[in-house]
């Protein structure tokens, strides 16, 4: 059986989407699964556009999600290069077999004349499409149109009445009629190739044999497969997955939130969460299980469960999942991940004293069931870092406004100040005798000292806050919020 290989073909021309993500992770996890090859190659012939920020975001993007690409740019291999502006004397020379052939021409046609085509179409009503007016120039028409200065573009001669048949592994049998298509340009009047006509050479030399991508392709396909036959190049299998829509059902974009891998990472998700999640955009696992590992996802992938429907990037579910890991990580780990944001909240330092260091990750362990991404660290244990700090709201001040709250706050500080240590146990041991001694329920007891102490009415338990401040500024903290009322 023929070895698969797949490739994940970007153009580095702005951030790295999260619909390339998508379509990266679902070649990845087919060539992981079969134990083929996944090829990274650069599609950077919008010379304009591209830029080596941009490659460079994509191939950290990549990195940081955890997709290894085996053979292409940066790691090499048998068919490169794998960057297309390094490719073009490749694409001249398949060009000029299509021209000699006679299954390609130059044109000569201005933009104004192109237009002026293009509306003759509109005003019949018909798709507008290139009339195929520079198909049978005499060598002696091109000398003379060349003579004026114009620079011919190479158009593709489409064969007239060819039903054209996609075999497409997520929609089935999509016919297109060559008719609607028109001759179209494979190489541009600076000698660059169109994307159309690179990406059927590259593919074809690079003996892709699947080709999945998204769905805003397929209508570029029919022509891509009209050069495959003109070259006499094998097909490969081609797969179409579907559009990534926001909750609103409209195309993904800025207004429905963050739209580049790099932004994810930057508030803080998990790659293994964001992994998961864009597997279930457009693909349905065969049973109720959300939450995969990565090797769980390679072994379940696979195109038959891959939908035609549009994927909606539901946020919610996303950070429902970057929830699960984030709890899922073990005191250590996530630490790790949750430094870099309290360093660069100034709550930390790079060198931090063995017990400065200690305490840090207490403190940074207390966010850990209240977060959904790491960004939201900082806030959540900001108290821990200044002793200025207002009531939360009307309600948390008159707790400590009611008949009893002086009484219990005093009563506890006392026992607070009398017990040897400051652990977790003599907390709870000065709580449960203020509770005894006041003879009041438990919320009038703990709800005006944590007041006091936090500004708020819910958070940590108490007992593992107040270790934290230590005794000085646990005792500072209240008598200021007292000092309030």
């Amino acid at each position: 059986m023929e070895k698969m290989r797949v490739r994940f073909a970007p153009s580095p021309t702005g951030p790295f989407h999260i619909g390339g993500a998508r379509s990266a992770l679902f070649n990845w996890l087919l060539a992981k699964k079969t134990g083929g090859d996944f090829v990274l190659r650069i599609e950077d012939t919008d010379r304009e556009r591209s830029s080596q920020e941009s490659e460079d975001n994509i191939k950290a993007a990549l990195k940081w999600l955890g997709m290894d690409w085996n053979e292409g740019i940066d790691v090499g291999g048998a068919y490169g290069p794998y960057k297309q502006t390094e490719r073009l004397e490749t694409y001249r020379q398949y060009a000029q077999q299509l021209v000699a052939a006679g299954k390609a021409y130059y044109c000569y046609c201005s933009d104004e004349e192109l237009e002026a085509q293009r509306q003759a179409f509109t005003d019949k009503g018909e798709t507008p499409r290139y009339a195929g007016v520079c198909s049978n120039l005499t060598p002696e028409q091109q000398a003379e149109l060349a003579a004026q200065g114009r620079k011919p573009t190479i158009r593709f001669k489409v064969p007239a009445n060819q039903d054209i048949v996609i075999a497409d592994l997520v929609r089935g049998n999509v016919v297109f009629e060559s008719n609607g298509i028109g001759d179209f340009v494979i190489v541009k009047s600076d000698g660059i190739p169109t994307y159309n006509f690179a990406v059927v050479i590259d593919d074809a030399l690079m003996k892709i044999t699947h080709v999945i991508r998204a769905e805003e392709h397929l209508s570029n396909t029919p022509r891509q497969v009209l050069i495959y036959q003109a070259l006499q190049l094998p097909l490969p299998v081609f797969g179409h997955i579907s559009l990534i829509l926001g909750k609103d059902r409209t195309k993904m974009s800025k207004r429905h939130g963050a739209t580049s891998v790099d932004q994810y990472r930057q508030l803080g998700y998990l790659p293994q969460a964001l992994v998961n999640f864009l597997a279930l955009l457009g693909w349905a696992p065969s049973g109720e299980q959300e939450l995969f590992s990565t090797a769980e996802l390679i072994q379940e992938f696979s195109m038959e469960h891959v939908a035609k429907n549009p994927a909606v990037f539901d946020v919610d579910k996303l950070n429902w999942i970057n929830q699960q890991y984030i709890r899922a990580l073990n005191p250590e780990e996530y630490c790790t991940w949750s430094m870099p944001y309290v360093i660069a909240a100034g709550y930390a330092t790079e060198q931090e004293s063995p017990e400065r260091l200690a305490w840090l990750k207490k403190v940074i362990l207390m966010s850990q069931e209240y977060i959904t991404y790491l960004s939201q660290v900082p806030e959540q244990i900001s108290m821990y870092f200044t002793d200025e700090f207002e009531f939360e709201n009307a309600e948390a001040q008159a707790v400590l406004q009611e008949d009893t709250a002086t009484a219990v706050i005093e009563l506890f500080l006392e026992k607070l100040q009398a017990a040897e240590t400051l652990e977790a146990a003599a907390v709870q041991q000065a709580l449960k005798a203020t509770v005894k001694e006041t003879k009041l329920g438990g919320k009038k007891v703990y709800m005006p000292i944590r007041v006091a102490l936090t500004g708020n009415m819910h958070g940590p338990d108490l007992t593992q806050i107040i270790p934290l401040f230590g005794l000085n500024r646990t005792i500072e903290r209240i008598n200021g919020s007292m000092k309030k009322i």
